[in-house]
């Protein structure tokens, strides 16, 4: 039996196919060990969202092969895809597996160890279908990602990602059906629906809506909720649809990235900030007090400070629930990396840390308006604060609770009464 140890780097969707690899390596036999363990095969899903994601792979897959020299080292995901020269120069990789092959995993490393010479499978480009991979069970209790789209075809100014991933694709209505169904039955009662592009799914002529409007008909789902979308999706038709969804989480991660209308623009962001904000107000129409979600990138090429104190002041009049501040960091082979007025590293950092209180102060007027409030939670794990032990878990609105309690409740979905902060991430709660 040969040992296998993965490692996955980036977004959800990297982590679902990771999951998905593992399951496949299983079932053929690889008895799977920890990353940080002697293993056969090291396989290592990488990330190239900016040139420090690029590192990292680089640095993973160096170590992987560093452990044990005799192993077969697999690089697969978005940094193979962005760097394929390189990574076709790297003498501690073995196998490249692109990122539409990640489902042939076992047949690759069975053609390795009969042939023993490297492989490249690396052509994203001429992708058209939806590349299957399934899970049955995953590492969280409760909460299951389910990736139903891969690529992109916005093509953002600062963006690699529609060149590491293709094109838009999506995954076969049915078959996200039959992979609720299992996950039900193996006792996971939240499903979070994600893909690279996920407010683009379309299978035929059905879109995203129709996934969800699916999904509340699955017995034993308790609650849907919703990866990253684009504002474009938010529609009057959309929301009306969604808004009779019973199992919807009233949580929606919106991406802005910028808050000024002319960096929007530079960024090849299809929106302004006055269409945002009336997005903002049909889902607020539609649903009690959502959780508005979103990233804010800032340091961006050209964004002056009149640019940044306008974006600052936009999250302000959204109200968002939480802000996800990122400093815009140069990546290579996107437009915006050869853009003039490129903004220096501690102007960016000022300017990310004036952000992150803003979005800190937002986050506790949100929670602040749920105090007294009866709110669903499913409890997820036991968590210990200032020596006591508590179980934890989200209402719908994705706010972190924890509640003690003398039954186990890890797993349910209870109503509790909300009753202050524990600390600034958790609220206290009681029956």
């Amino acid at each position: 039996m040969r040992k296998a140890a993965l490692h996955n780097l980036g977004c959800k969707v990297n982590s679902y196919e990771t999951e998905a690899m593992t399951q496949l390596l299983e079932k053929s036999g690889y008895e799977i060990v920890d990353f940080t363990e002697k293993a056969d095969v090291y396989i290592v899903n990488t990330c190239s969202v900016t040139n420090m994601a690029d590192r990292k792979s680089r640095q993973m897959l160096h170590k992987a092969k560093s452990k044990n020299p005799e192993s077969v080292v697999v690089a697969t995901g978005c940094y193979v895809q962005t760097a394929t020269e390189k990574i076709k120069e790297d003498l501690s990789i073995d196998i490249i597996v692109g990122n539409n092959k990640k489902k042939d995993i076992v047949e690759i490393l069975d053609t390795f160890f009969e042939k023993q010479e490297n492989i490249h499978v690396i052509d994203i480009n001429h992708t058209e279908k939806y590349e299957d991979l399934e899970i049955s069970t995953v590492t969280e209790h409760t909460r299951a990602h389910m990736k139903i789209q891969d690529g992109c075809n916005n093509f953002c100014s600062y963006c690699i990602i529609p060149y590491a991933r293709g094109r838009i694709r999506s995954r076969k209505l049915v078959n996200i059906k039959n992979e609720m169904e299992r996950l039900a039955e193996s006792g996971f009662c939240e499903i979070v629906l994600t893909g690279i592009n996920l407010g683009f799914y379309q299978d035929g002529d059905k879109r995203l809506i129709d996934v969800i409007e699916m999904a509340d008909e699955v017995d034993g789902i308790e609650r849907i909720r919703l990866g990253s979308i684009d504002p474009e999706i938010i529609t009057v038709e959309f929301v009306d649809r969604l808004r009779k969804v019973k199992k919807i989480c009233p949580h929606f991660h919106l991406s802005l990235q910028s808050g000024c209308d002319s960096i929007l623009k530079s960024m090849n962001r299809h929106y302004t900030t006055k269409e945002y904000l009336e997005k903002c107000g049909l889902l607020r129409q539609a649903f009690e007090n959502p959780a508005i979600t979103t990233d804010i990138i800032v340091g961006f090429p050209g964004e002056s400070m009149s640019d940044f104190e306008t974006t600052a002041e936009f999250a302000s009049t959204v109200g968002f629930a939480q802000l996800h501040v990122f400093k815009y960091s140069k990546r290579n082979g996107t437009v915006a990396a050869n853009m003039p007025n490129q903004i220096e590293e501690k102007e960016k950092s000022r300017r990310s840390e004036r952000l992150i209180q803003v979005g800190m102060e937002l986050t506790k007027k949100y929670r602040e308006s749920f105090i007294g409030q009866k709110e669903f939670v499913l409890f997820e794990e036991i968590k210990k604060i200032d020596g006591r032990e508590y179980y934890a878990g989200h209402t719908r609105n994705y706010i972190e609770v924890a509640m003690e309690s003398k039954d186990d409740v890890s797993g349910k979905v209870i109503e509790v009464k909300i009753k202050d902060f524990i600390n600034d991430e958790i609220m206290l709660a009681t029956r």
